[in-house]
């Protein structure tokens, strides 16, 4: 796996593209119906700031059992992604509201 480096002068508009399309093709059934409902519902919403953090929740990590087992509170999130975009993260896997997620979102 290439090491991740994050990409300078991306408009939001492609980050977003990219993002949402790397949310729906992980390694894992799993995080793909995770990731990509989670994108969906709030790269729309995101800063440029809250972007950054997103891409590098999604890209740095190696193995996405990492991000699943933080996601769903298996295994403690490591400081270096404990933030803003983890929480909200957290909080869609919870799905509080009890929505149909089998499914992924369209591509943009």
């Amino acid at each position: 796996i290439p090491p991740y480096v994050e990409r300078e002068n991306e408009s939001s508009t492609l980050k977003k593209a990219r993002l949402m399309y790397q949310s729906r093709k992980r390694g894992m059934l799993e995080n793909g119906l995770i990731l990509s409902t989670f994108a969906s519902r709030y790269l729309d919403g995101m800063s440029d700031d809250q972007m950054s953090l997103y891409d590098r929740l999604i890209n740095l990590p190696s193995n996405d059992w990492d991000i699943y087992y933080w996601a769903t509170g298996v295994r403690e999130t490591p400081e270096e992604f404990n933030n803003e975009i983890m929480n909200l993260l957290k909080d869609h896997v919870k799905n509080k509201d009890k929505e149909s997620r089998f499914k992924q979102p369209d591509l943009y």
